[in-house]
């Protein structure tokens, strides 16, 4: 598996990993890459499919910008977005990684071209830079999701024979099957399997530093997530409702059974609306689907009461990081090539097979939780009106994480033997995908995002 825990889990800004992200990470890595950039007059940005179709709503165009400024999704301050487009906006000029200046306007340097799409995958963008001799340089790049960004020609590699690693893993997998086989020979559960090969790359110490890291952001946008109130940006009106919620949940006690799963709900809630609005969140696999793993952390921190939860949360999520992996290679996680069950549905099953792990479950359990998890979103559209991370987005997460528990809890209480293997299920969420109409891909020409009136947005 060529993939790292710290590649699925990125920490970046919402509201989009694919939309976001990704073309974030890509006009910044054009113009470290183009040649002679001291000599740029000019920088163009065209985006196609999706990215074209629900870019404005998912702020790809303002994330080109910043990247073209040569700001970082990890670094990158939230509050000083508006500031540095605002200063854009009135000076007309660009300084390409925040050094070479160049005039820009967002009306006619990014492109839209919302009837093509590239043939590597839906979300296409292409740049190019001008020089004052004459000369050009584009690059085609393709963001397919969880922030995962692939030249043209990276991804025409990645499709076919993959060469061999240079560095030997010691549990090399390419699916389940294979890493519950290493597990038997090994008598090691999927979390040490998956921290034995990180090892390869890392000290035991930096890996342990790089999970808490990542825990601690998604602890804070939570919190952060259930004291904010407030409208969302976008035009939709929508209105943040975590914190209230949360507020009138703890002026009363728990008078029904499930009243824990309502604040479980809240905790997902509370991400995907800082990721709405544009906040500091983990993808995890993706922004869509951000609010799930973190939830149900939570949940596993403070209602599961564990002994060791420090040693917990890492085993949660190294093993959720090998679901994460198995989907992405062998299915997608983007909402562009398979709808939502690659976004929510991944993130569900990383969800229920982190949680089987820190709760002690075998490796044929957290097999049958993921499994479950992505069973029950087969099929799953993403739809969002108004092309915003808003409507079903919000609630969605909030509705993942307690299935996330729920098929946790469902593999806890068998001996882990099932019907359906994780294999089976990813390679039909692969063929789902591929068999769902473009409309229901994150285009928001189908669906709800057809049948509710939404107003006109506006780019940057």
């Amino acid at each position: 598996m060529d993939m790292r825990v710290f590649e699925l889990f990125k920490i970046g800004i919402g509201p989009s990993s694919s939309h976001t992200v990704g073309p974030m990470l890509a006009a910044r890595r054009f113009l470290l890459e183009v040649p002679e950039l001291i000599k740029a007059s000019r920088v163009q940005v065209s985006l196609y499919g999706s990215l074209a179709l629900t870019g404005i709503g998912h702020a790809t165009d303002k994330a080109a910008i910043l990247g073209l400024m040569g700001e970082t999704p990890q670094d990158l301050i939230p509050e000083s977005v508006e500031g540095k487009l605002a200063t854009l906006h009135n000076t007309g000029t660009l300084r390409l990684l925040g050094e070479y200046q160049v005039p820009f306007s967002a009306t006619s340097d990014i492109v839209w071209h919302k009837q093509e799409v590239l043939p590597g995958h839906p979300n296409g963008i292409k740049l190019t830079l001008y020089r004052h001799d004459g000369s050009q340089t584009e690059q085609i790049y393709y963001s397919t999701g969880g922030g995962f960004i692939y030249s043209a020609e990276e991804l025409t590699q990645a499709s076919g024979a993959q060469p061999s690693s240079a560095t030997t893993l010691p549990y090399p997998f390419a699916t389940m099957a294979e890493l519950l086989a290493h597990g038997e020979r090994s008598g090691l559960s999927i979390s040490d399997m998956l921290r034995a090969n990180e090892l390869i790359h890392c000290t035991d110490q930096e890996l342990n530093t790089g999970l808490d890291k990542i825990w601690s952001v998604m602890k804070h946008c939570i919190t952060r997530g259930l004291q904010l109130s407030g409208e969302l940006p976008g035009g939709l009106h929508v209105k943040r409702r975590a914190a209230d919620l949360w507020r009138t949940a703890n002026q009363t006690a728990d008078v029904l059974p499930h009243d824990g799963m309502h604040r479980v709900s809240l905790y997902a809630m509370a991400v995907n609306e800082e990721n709405a609005a544009g906040g500091r969140v983990v993808t995890a696999p993706t922004n869509g689907a951000a609010g799930i793993i973190p939830a149900v952390l939570r949940y596993y921190a403070e209602d599961c009461k564990p002994s060791h939860p420090e040693q917990g949360i890492r085993h949660f999520l190294m093993t959720a990081s090998a679901i994460g992996m198995l989907c992405k290679k062998n299915a997608s996680i983007s909402g562009a090539e398979v709808g939502c069950q690659g976004e929510v549905g991944v993130a569900c099953a990383m969800a229920a097979a982190g949680l089987t792990a820190a709760l002690g479950g075998t490796n044929a359990q957290i097999e049958s939780a993921a499994e479950i998890g992505i069973e029950h979103h087969l099929g799953m559209t993403c739809d969002p009106i108004g092309g915003l991370v808003q409507i079903p987005c919000i609630e969605r997460n909030g509705m993942g994480a307690v299935k996330a528990i729920t098929a946790a809890s469902l593999a806890l209480r068998s001996d882990g033997t099932h019907q359906v293997s994780l294999d089976e299920v990813i390679e039909t969420m692969r063929q789902t995908g591929a068999d769902m109409q473009a409309k229901y891909k994150e285009t928001s020409l189908g669906g709800l995002a057809i049948h509710v009136v939404t107003v006109n947005h506006t780019a940057c």
